[in-house]
């Protein structure tokens, strides 16, 4: 494989400024528990949301916002709906954000988009707390009343807003403080009907919020010297019996009695500012991140007495600030602690096996990769806020890796959308770089792309789109391979299809056909969940190698395909729409209609559009394929060669012929040839499916059990994020810190068939087994005793000669012969023992099944180039532009 390695794609990750899980513990929960989800909030605007999975941590979605960063998130969730036979529906996950505006946003988690803003007339929104959700102890009760959102304001104000009935509505002024240094930082509820909030002139003020009034208030004192007169509550936080914890600008962490407010205990936690608080679920540990970067815990050494604590560890985990905190605590699946800071990175902290596992740090690059590739054109593009940068890639005079000189590529377009206020969510080329799309969350547009006389750059126009598709907006879209269909997914996960052809009057003019097609997805069954409309949003689309079939994924794991009857027709109309015939399930022309008042109906789901004889159906047997284990996050068609009665001719379907009652007759003719689309999922499953079959391909059935893959790519916990193929059928996946190689041309891994007849036992087996981690690093490993030596009046400890880990020799600089070993290895040459270090030297000469590296990092994505000619790509190893994003 030849790599390109770029680093001069512009993509900035902006600080972490808010984390919230959308649960604290599995306390109080009696029927099934709903999925949990991670929060962070950027300094961007953006807001991520984060699935931990198991210890997983796959990252779902991304809400672009409006540039202001967010200051903080909260989760609510609406009370359970009772159903007529007597069981529970949950209440929906609601997400709110404060970005220091007069507003508290809500999120649509479905669409990713802002939903509503709060009403009232109050000042800028520093700090934000949910109320506690209400239990009903048995179904007699009482509904549960809807969780209030307590706000405090840089004036000094709270104020409290209502959730109830799905809407956010201004309820009341809790409390009114005067003064220049009355500004609330930060809030609490200690119950459903106690907050307590920090202010600026180092106060803690207590609230009653049933009738408005100030319980009790707590002072900090004086600020240490140097700094101002008061100290700054930062943060604020309740522990589950009721005291209250603070953290301030002196660096200090103080617990105070939850029923007379008076200070229990005083501990110093940070040289300097005190910026976030966490704890356990039961209340035993504490966790505090400062101004100095460090995470200090605390552990409470007498059970009998609430103000017996101690700092058992304090620990630089970030280069700066730790800005936000929050956690998880389980008593058998997940406990972890997630900072959060200025270095961009989340750091997974255990909490429960503190000491005893590794932190762990997550990806800060998205999941979904922000660039994309023109293969055949050598084109290169990435977008960032409102931004498209268009690269070309020259070949290389070598195989030799390393970071590209700035005369291999050259910048030959920019694209700036500047109609709009919305940040580009989406992006596509075309794969002859002829055409590129993009799409926001209002708006969709195409832009053709030539190349000027004369000159490198490439001139750039706007094609004329219905205007009802331009004002769909997208959330993902993406050209068939040849180039003649635009997919575009809508943020409420609909899926349109345009078709695109050459003007008449100018052949190499490209238009869009003025109208568009909505591929009804199949109802699903789906369970009873927190989070229904989010579940269902489509994140992944991918086109068949033959652009004949449409694959889209959701969160939740089903599949819906889509297939393209009949063959393309250059004589057909270029359009034409015909009524299908509900009940005989066939379709009669618009023409054909005697002017009754039923061909005046503007439904447009009795209408099926025409486009060269061809048109858009459900595949007949996609209701046959399962639901994923996961979520999905690669899907892939192995590549075919093209059927050769695919083509088109002069009357691509010569079967059909046009009749007085059916003037636009079309063929009903399937895709001929194979189409396996494979899957990777959260887990790192991997599946392959026959789609027009419905079912599991052969091969995919002896590699269902996870012995039946490498041992060293199901250990790796950073997910995938896509992949590539070679012209020898071989699957070239990445995540963000790493490449694999895996020849799905056989079964990876020997012994797959025996691994599938021993499927049961080994099912049972890993029925019983559970979680063993808190879902954060890898178990410390135990080490030898240090040994010690007298020298120069000192003891000092000996460094053991231990073998360096496979991980760590691929971080190292590699030289001209490791670099070598990557190209032999596409052209299935013998690179000697590969990275994985697992075949044995006998073994050598045979074709490697798999390979991985650890070499790139972070990656930000992997696109594939071809050779402007195409008879010299025949036979060449794949070209890659590798784009890394170095922090």
């Amino acid at each position: 494989m030849d790599v390109h390695r770029s680093r001069f794609v512009p993509y900035p990750v902006s600080a972490i400024t808010a984390l919230s899980f959308s649960r604290s513990s599995d306390t109080g929960y009696t029927g099934p528990l709903p999925a949990l989800k991670l929060a962070i909030g950027r300094a961007n605007g953006n807001v991520e949301i984060w699935n931990p999975g198991k210890g997983v941590w796959v990252q779902e979605a991304t809400f672009l916002g409006d540039g202001k960063g967010i200051e903080g998130l909260v989760w609510t969730q609406d009370p359970d709906e009772s159903m007529l036979d007597g069981s529970l529906l949950p209440g929906q996950q609601r997400l709110f954000s404060i970005s220091s505006e007069p507003t508290v946003a809500e999120w649509e988690l479905g669409t990713g988009q802002v939903k509503r803003r709060s009403t009232g007339n109050f000042g800028e929104v520093w700090c934000i707390a949910a109320q506690p959700r209400g239990r009903r102890s048995n179904a007699k009760d009482e509904e549960p009343m809807a969780q209030d959102i307590a706000a405090g304001c840089r004036d000094g104000t709270i104020v409290l807003l209502s959730t109830a009935e799905g809407d956010l509505q201004f309820k009341r002024f809790l409390a009114r403080v005067s003064g220049k240094k009355a500004r609330c930082m930060s809030m609490t509820y200690q119950n459903r009907n106690i907050v307590v909030a920090g202010f600026v002139d180092g106060m803690i003020r207590v609230y009653d919020t049933r009738n408005g009034s100030q319980i009790r208030q707590m002072s900090l004192g004086t600020s240490l010297p140097g700094a101002g007169k008061n100290a700054i509550v930062w943060q604020v936080r309740s522990l589950p019996n009721g005291d209250i914890l603070s953290g301030d600008s002196n660096g200090e962490v103080r617990i105070w009695d939850g029923q007379n407010y008076s200070l229990l205990r005083r501990l110093t936690g940070h040289e300097s500012d005190c910026l976030d608080l966490v704890c356990s679920a039961d209340g035993k540990t504490l966790f505090s991140g400062g101004i100095d970067g460090k995470m200090a815990v605390y552990k409470q050494t007498n059970h009998a007495s609430r103000s017996s604590w101690a700092k058992i560890s304090h620990r630089r985990l970030h280069n700066d600030e730790v800005k936000a905190l929050a956690s998880f605590d389980s008593k058998l699946g997940l406990s972890v602690v997630v900072s959060g800071g200025s270095d961009v990175t989340p750091i997974i902290t255990p909490l429960r096996e503190h000491g005893k596992e590794e932190i762990r740090r997550l990806p800060s690059l998205p999941q979904d990769c922000p660039v994309a590739s023109a293969p055949k054109a050598r084109l290169l593009i990435s977008w960032w806020e409102r931004d498209v940068y268009v690269w070309r890639i020259s070949p290389q005079s070598g195989r030799e890796v390393g970071p590209e000189p700035s005369k291999a590529r050259k910048l030959v377009a920019k694209l700036s959308l500047t109609d709009g206020s919305d940040s580009i969510r989406t992006a596509s080329i075309s794969a002859d770089g002829k055409m590129l799309a993009t799409g926001t969350n209002s708006k969709i547009k195409i832009f053709q792309l030539k190349k000027r006389a004369g000159h490198d750059s490439l001139a750039v126009r706007r094609l004329d789109l219905p205007k009802a598709f331009t004002n769909l907006g997208a959330r993902i879209v993406c050209f068939s391979y040849d180039g003649k269909w635009l997919a575009a997914v809508t943020p409420d996960s609909e899926v349109h299809i345009a078709r695109l052809t050459s003007d008449v009057s100018h052949s190499k003019r490209m238009v869009c056909l003025a109208e568009t097609v909505e591929l009804e997805r199949r109802h699903q069954n789906v369970q009873r969940s927190a989070f229904r409309a989010f579940e269902r949003s489509i994140t992944r689309i991918t086109w068949a190698w033959d652009s004949s079939i449409l694959v889209a994924a959701d969160l939740a794991g089903y599949l819906d395909s889509w297939v393209l009857e009949g063959h393309e027709d250059s004589t057909a109309p270029a359009m034409a729409k015909i009524k299908r015939d509900m009940e005989k399930g066939s379709t009669v022309a618009d023409s054909s209609s005697d002017g009754d008042g039923d061909s005046d109906s503007d439904d447009d789901d009795d209408e099926v559009i025409i486009y060269y004889g061809q048109h858009w159906a459900d595949n007949p047997q996609g209701h046959l394929l399962p639901k994923l284990d996961a979520v999905p996050l690669v899907l892939t068609f192995r590549p075919s060669q093209p059927d050769a009665g695919q083509g088109g001719s002069a009357n691509g379907n010569p079967g059909v012929h046009a009749t007085r009652r059916n003037p636009n007759a079309h063929s009903h003719q399937l895709p001929s040839g194979d189409h396996h689309l494979l899957v990777l999922t959260a887990r790192h499953h991997l599946y392959e499916f026959d789609i027009l079959a419905g079912r599991l391909t052969d091969w995919s059935r002896r590699t269902l059990s996870p012995a039946a893959l490498p041992e060293d790519f199901t250990k790796i916990k950073d997910r995938a994020m896509n992949a590539v193929w070679d012209g020898q059928g071989r699957l070239w996946l990445y995540g963000p810190t790493w490449v694999f190689m895996l020849d799905v041309r056989s079964d990876l891994v020997e012994g797959a068939t025996s691994a599938q007849q021993h499927g049961k036992k080994r099912r049972r087996k890993r029925r019983a087994k559970r979680m063993t981690g808190s879902g954060a690093g890898d178990r410390i490993r135990e080490q030898d005793p240090p040994v010690k030596r007298f020298e120069r009046g000192r003891w000092k400890e000996e460094v053991a000669n231990e073998k360096p880990l496979r991980r760590d020799l691929e971080m190292a600089d590699e030289d001209d012969w490791e670099v070598q070993r990557l190209t032999v290895l596409a052209s299935d040459g013998d690179p000697g023992d590969d990275v994985s270090g697992k075949q044995s030297s006998a073994l050598t000469s045979t074709r490697k099944k798999w390979w991985c590296t650890f070499r790139y990092r972070p990656i930000l994505g992997m696109v594939p180039l071809e050779s402007e000619d195409a008879a010299a790509h025949e036979g060449r190893p794949l070209e890659v532009v590798l784009v890394e994003r170095p922090i």
